[in-house]
């Protein structure tokens, strides 16, 4: 039996953040993950954006840790190397009643501490915005909100975290879980895990984890978002992130700028009982192209070069994050959707100063390697400095993914680094993530996983057990 000082249980943006977090002092942690590879669930839907906290309620949570996660984004992309742009946002209004909402919204920001906040109006959209409908009126402007690739932001994290004795255990779906006088035992299919304290960061699976553990009194709701991306010859379609006027539900279908620079539509918003259900649908697209359209009215359904579903884990107008006092040592942090990727350092603050309050002793280690070396993409950098790359490695110019601008050395290095599926070596790379959608590409990053992980063509997956590409021929055997 493996035993820490803290579990936490789920490998998404939040969980990857808590782990880091921790590991910057004297303790026995891991993480546990039922994918094969972190950011395979809530994560890998994500929008990517850094919100500035200008849609929710002031006295809210999400509020709070919305408005301090944009800040403390900041710090940690840096050390972190990961690319974040500060694009700023507009929540656009049609109409004078609009514009009365777009006051109350810039108020409520306000109270939150938003910096820089402005309404602005027809002739500063214009000359900042021109592919903006010209029916737009005014616009609520936040300067601070910013795009980061929310999957390198995971596995940077956990790479980190890793580096400072933090420790992740993958294909470890939970299964039950016993307490004990002591703390927790954490059963898995394969192993058995024991803790002092446990942290249920597992997204879609909260109130079931949440539920192993003794504490029954809350369920999650999974909300169903479609969204589109378009072709990165689109990339400059817009200068911001441009959003409609928040609905009850949701912050409503919008122009997303990504850090990768493939502009997203979308996402829907539609209750769901299904945690499996990431079908997309012609309803979505319809509905996501129709208020895409009303924003920037020259998109085009041409542009459009992928489809996909993404589930968040609703379960209320706020985050859950406590103690349970019934359960002494059980922390959950559930309910995390938006503005979750932008809260999730300070929620990994939160979670400390629980543990804290709860017993756990913190005692900060001398040596806390913060930074990592940037990892290097040839679609991010100018291409004087592509050159001067493959002068001193030759397979930088060995392109492999052509769309994406991908080489064979970023590939190689980005299993080195843990890629274990090819959704790992895209999600880290953008190798398949282009317009042919791999199908240049694919058969020889394949070779590669195979190669690097001594394994046969034929355990090479997409995205873990049952997603195999190619299928063995069992006559020959």
């Amino acid at each position: 039996m493996k035993s820490y000082d803290v579990l936490i249980v789920g490998g998404g943006v939040v969980g990857a953040a808590i782990l880091r977090e921790l590991s910057h002092y004297k303790l026995r942690i891991a993480l546990l993950e039922k994918e094969e590879e972190l950011a395979f669930g809530v994560s890998k839907s994500n929008s990517g954006i850094i919100h500035p906290g200008t849609q929710n309620p002031a006295g809210s949570l999400k509020g709070r840790l919305c408005v301090q996660g944009n800040r403390l984004t900041r710090k940690i992309t840096r050390e972190l190397g990961v690319d974040f742009k500060e694009v700023g946002e507009l929540i656009v209004a049609f109409n004078e009643d609009e514009v009365k909402k777009l006051l109350e919204l810039k108020k409520e920001a306000e109270t939150l501490g938003v910096p820089r906040i402005e309404i602005v109006n027809k002739t500063w959209l214009r000359k900042h915005e021109p592919n903006l409908n010209k029916d737009v009126i005014a616009a609520l402007y936040a300067p601070t909100a910013g795009i980061v690739s929310p999957y390198r932001l995971v596995y940077d994290n956990a790479e980190n975290a890793c580096r400072n004795g933090a420790e992740i255990h993958t294909l470890s779906k939970v299964v039950n879980i016993k307490k004990t006088k002591k703390g927790f035992e954490v059963f898995t299919a394969s192993d058995i895990f024991s803790a002092r304290y446990l942290v249920n960061a597992a997204g879609l699976f909260a109130d079931e984890i949440s539920k192993m553990a003794g504490v029954d009194d809350f369920r999650i709701k999974p909300r169903k978002g479609e969204e589109f991306l378009l072709d990165k010859k689109k990339e400059n379609l817009t200068n911001h992130l441009i959003f409609p006027l928040p609905t009850k539900v949701s912050k409503g279908i919008l122009i997303i700028k990504t850090a990768d620079g493939n502009p997203m539509i979308g996402p829907t918003a539609v209750d769901t009982e299904d945690k499996e259900d990431l079908a997309t649908s012609d309803e979505g697209f319809r509905k996501v192209f129709s208020a895409a359209k009303k924003l920037v009215p020259s998109i085009n359904e041409n542009d459009i070069v992928a489809y996909f579903a993404g589930l968040r884990p609703a379960v209320g107008h706020d985050f859950i994050i406590r103690h349970e006092d019934k359960v002494p040592g059980f922390v959950n942090v559930a309910g995390i959707q938006s503005p979750g990727l932008t809260s999730a350092p300070a929620i990994a603050l939160m979670v400390r100063n629980i543990l804290k309050r709860n017993g756990l002793y913190f005692r900060r280690k001398f040596f806390f390697h913060a930074h990592r070396k940037k990892t290097m993409h040839l679609f991010a950098i100018p291409l004087e400095k592509t050159k001067k790359l493959i002068r001193k490695n030759h397979s930088y110019g060995d392109v492999v993914c052509r769309c994406e601008m991908v080489s064979s050395k970023e590939i190689r290095d980005a299993i080195h680094r843990g890629a274990k599926t090819m959704d790992g070596v895209k999600f880290r790379t953008r190798a398949q993530a282009g317009r042919c959608h791999g199908t240049f590409c694919t058969t020889r990053i394949m070779k590669m996983l195979a190669e690097e992980n001594g394994k046969p063509l034929t355990a090479v997956t997409k995205k873990g057990p049952g997603s195999e590409i190619v299928k063995k021929d069992k006559t020959r055997d």
